[in-house]
């Protein structure tokens, strides 16, 4: 007798079949909303390049997460603008500067509630737009940078961050910052490392956010990863784990889905994507011209990402997907 054809078909007949077999489950926990603060303005000044997405004040920074924690939300991770600029990027650690004075909003009204992410960098502070002190040449100085991001980590975690995430892809950051914050005694803030993140041209509406331009045309390639890599990626990840990580990041998150099923098959600790800002306004560009069902496309890419091997994603569309997802 033949045996029966299996016809894996039948398990996709209707929603609740799909439901009941669905092996990746997309929730509100899954995500982190990405947040821009900007100083001394009293309402919210909309990211043209980002539709729905704003430059806070204090108050409304505090509004926005207070409604993010009710949609159930778990984190948000911070991003400063500055009033003022300049080399070293002094901004980023000044008790007084934009994030810390967030923060401590945040940590005041909220409490536990929710896990406030520091980004750690100095680029949105730095009038030349780098993520690191330049020498005489003007090219990056890695060794010298990294006593900076070592300030910026002591100033976050006095400010009341949960977890502070070096963006900068400079080497040997997460020991320099882990050995800081031990130093004074901050030794339950976490680090979540940028560690595999690409040069990619997927951020151009995200430096909008943060008034960013990179001095006389430059890039970040000498120090951000070449997209053409993987395995230079893998290497980033386990340095950065034995330096001391909590947790990685891989960015951008759609095209470097290859480079999360990588290394979620190598580390055990929690594994973010961050799902950047380029990703999301085409989605948002080609939803506007009819294109594409927006709020379709976004469910399934990000379910791509937590497919692919990611704990937690960092979005632009946290709020909406929390909206829908409840």
């Amino acid at each position: 007798m033949d045996l029966p054809t299996r016809r894996p078909r039948r398990l996709r007949r209707t929603a609740a079949l799909r439901r009941l077999v669905a092996e990746t489950r997309l929730g509100v926990d899954d995500l982190v909303a990405p947040l821009f603060v900007r100083e001394g303005i009293d309402e919210p000044v909309p990211v043209a390049s980002l539709p729905g997405v704003v430059q806070h004040s204090r108050s409304s920074l505090v509004r926005e997460v207070g409604e993010l924690v009710d949609l159930g939300v778990p984190a948000v991770i911070l991003f400063g603008v500055p009033g003022h600029k300049d080399a070293r990027g002094s901004g980023a650690s000044d008790p007084d500067g934009v994030v810390q004075v967030a923060l401590r909003d945040l940590r005041d009204r909220f409490g536990d509630e929710v896990v406030l992410v520091a980004d750690l960098c100095i680029d949105e502070y730095t009038d030349h737009g780098h993520c690191g002190l330049l020498d005489g040449f003007g090219r990056v100085d890695n060794d010298a940078t990294l006593a900076r991001y070592a300030e910026v980590a002591v100033a976050q975690a006095a400010a009341g961050a949960d977890v502070c995430a070096p963006s900068g892809m400079m080497d040997g950051q997460v020991r320099v910052i882990r050995g800081a914050l031990d130093d004074v005694g901050a030794t339950d803030v976490s680090i979540l490392a940028y560690a595999a993140k690409y040069a990619s041209a997927l951020y151009g509406p995200f430096r909008d956010a943060v008034d960013v331009e990179i001095a006389d045309g430059g890039d970040r390639r000498a120090y951000q990863q070449d997209p053409a890599n993987v395995r230079e990626s893998l290497t980033e990840l386990r340095l950065d784990l034995a330096e001391g990580a909590d947790a990685l990041m891989v960015k951008p998150a759609l095209t470097s889905l290859d480079v999360l099923s990588r290394a979620r098959s190598i580390v055990d600790v929690p594994l973010a994507a961050y799902h950047v800002s380029g990703e999301y306004a085409m989605v948002h560009a080609a939803a506007e011209r009819g294109w594409i069902d927006g709020d379709a496309v976004a469910l399934e890419q990000i379910t791509a990402v937590v497919r692919a091997g990611a704990d937690f994603v960092v979005t632009y569309f946290a709020r909406s997907l929390a909206e829908r997802l409840q």
